[in-house]
């Protein structure tokens, strides 16, 4: 069973939240290792057979103050499937060029005017 621990950390610097994630992704069943919160001082551990209270001592040793605040079941995060994108081909007569259209606007070469009896190439 996959599971989430929150732990809030007493991090002041950035060489300590470095610290920590190295301290908490060297930990055998780790899966992924976060930081969360407005300071950046909780540590979001998401893995299977870890031991929160084996991490929160080994933060507590090296790092500072630990404490638990969360461990629950992980939810999978379901990714929604991508629009599908239309395209349509519009043909005009010959004095004008094609038109590619996309749903959220027109794409292409648009039509242009020109003179009657002078060349559209040039």
């Amino acid at each position: 069973m996959t599971q989430k621990i929150v732990i809030k950390v007493d991090m002041t610097s950035d060489r300590c939240r470095s610290k920590a994630m190295a301290l908490v992704a060297a930990t055998s069943g780790v899966d992924s290792v976060a930081l969360a919160g407005d300071p950046k001082d909780q540590v979001v551990v998401v893995g299977d057979g870890v031991d929160p209270v084996k991490l929160i001592t080994v933060l507590r040793r090296k790092v500072g103050h630990a404490q638990l605040v969360q461990v629950g079941e992980a939810k999978k995060e379901e990714k929604k499937p991508a629009a599908a994108v239309e395209y349509t081909y519009q043909y005009y007569p010959s004095h004008a060029v094609p038109l590619y259209e996309h749903t959220a606007g027109a794409y292409g070469y648009q039509q242009y005017h020109s003179r009657p009896g002078t060349c559209s190439i040039m």
